[in-house]
C-alpha cells in the first residue's frame, strides 16, 4: 500500500494540489477585494490546464463564482495563472419570474412625487355608489368609493398594526385608550372600536384601536417618591463659583 501511495504522490498533477487551491485563491485576491468563499471544484482539467472555482458574495452578482485558470508546462512542477474572473454559474443569467408592478409594491414604497393609479380590477373600490358593498357618505360625492371589504382590511391592519391591542405598547400598559382623553373615537362607518390619538408624545395623529394602550394616558399617576429624612438636600442648580 505504502508503495503504490507514494507512485500516486508522484504522479499527481501540481494543477489540482492544495498549494494549486492556494495560488488560484491569491491570484484572486488581487482583484476580488475579500469576496473571495470556499473552493466548490475544479473544471476543465487537464495535463497542462485546470480552472479552480470558488465561491464568490459580491453585491448584485448572486449565483456567479469566482474562476482562475492554472498552467503548468509538462514536466515541469511550477504553476502558472492564465486568468482570473468573475463568471455566472447555473442560471445565474437567467431572469427571475416577471412579478406584475402591482405585486411588488409594499406598503411604505411610495414617496414624495410619485404616483400610483388604483388597479383596474381593484376590490377595494367602486364606482357605483348605489353598490351594496359601497362605502357613501352623506353630502360627500366621489368618482369611485371604498368598498366595505377594503375599509375592513384596513380595521384589520390596524387592529394587527403597532397601535393595536396585540402591539408591545398596548401589551403592557395599564389602561386602554378608550378611556382616555386624548382618545378621539371615530364615527361610523369605521366605527367604536377606532380612534385617532391627540397626544403628541404617544400616536399623535395616527389610527389607534380602543384597546389600545400606553404609558402616556390622561389618568396616568405617578406614585411620589419618598425622599426619607436627608440630612443634607443638595441643589444641583445653584452655580459652582
Amino acid at each position: 500500500m505504502g508503495h503504490v501511495s507514494q507512485s500516486r504522490n508522484r504522479n499527481a498533477s501540481p494543477l489540482i494540489g492544495s498549494r494549486a487551491v492556494e495560488t488560484a485563491r491569491r491570484a484572486l485576491e488581487e482583484i476580488a477585494e475579500g469576496t473571495i468563499g470556499a473552493h466548490i471544484g475544479l473544471t476543465g482539467v487537464s495535463a497542462n490546464v485546470a480552472t479552480h472555482r470558488f465561491e464568490a458574495d459580491v453585491p448584485g452578482y448572486p449565483g456567479w463564482e469566482w474562476n482562475a485558470v492554472l498552467a503548468c508546462a509538462t514536466g515541469s512542477s511550477h504553476v502558472t495563472v492564465n486568468e482570473v474572473a468573475l463568471l455566472p454559474a447555473g442560471d445565474a443569467l437567467k431572469a427571475p419570474e416577471w412579478v406584475p408592478y402591482s405585486e411588488r409594491l409594499r406598503p411604505g414604497d411610495l414617496g414624495p412625487g410619485d404616483v400610483m393609479e388604483p388597479a383596474p380590477d381593484d376590490h377595494r373600490l367602486t364606482a357605483d355608489s348605489f353598490a351594496a358593498d359601497a362605502v357613501t357618505f352623506v353630502g360627500r360625492d366621489s368618482a369611485q368609493y371604498l368598498t366595505k371589504k377594503g375599509l375592513e382590511e384596513a380595521k384589520q391592519r390596524w387592529r394587527t398594526g403597532e397601535f393595536g391591542p396585540n402591539s408591545e405598547f398596548a401589551e403592557k400598559a395599564a389602561m386602554h385608550c378608550r378611556t382616555c382623553a386624548f382618545y378621539i373615537p371615530a364615527a361610523e362607518p369605521i366605527g367604536e372600536n377606532f380612534g385617532v390619538c391627540a397626544n403628541e408624545y404617544s400616536a399623535d395623529g395616527r389610527v389607534v384601536a380602543a384597546s389600545y394602550g400606553c404609558g402616556a394616558h390622561s389618568e396616568t399617576r405617578l406614585e411620589e417618591s419618598d425622599l426619607g429624612e436627608a440630612e443634607t438636600l443638595y441643589d444641583d442648580e445653584l452655580p459652582v463659583f
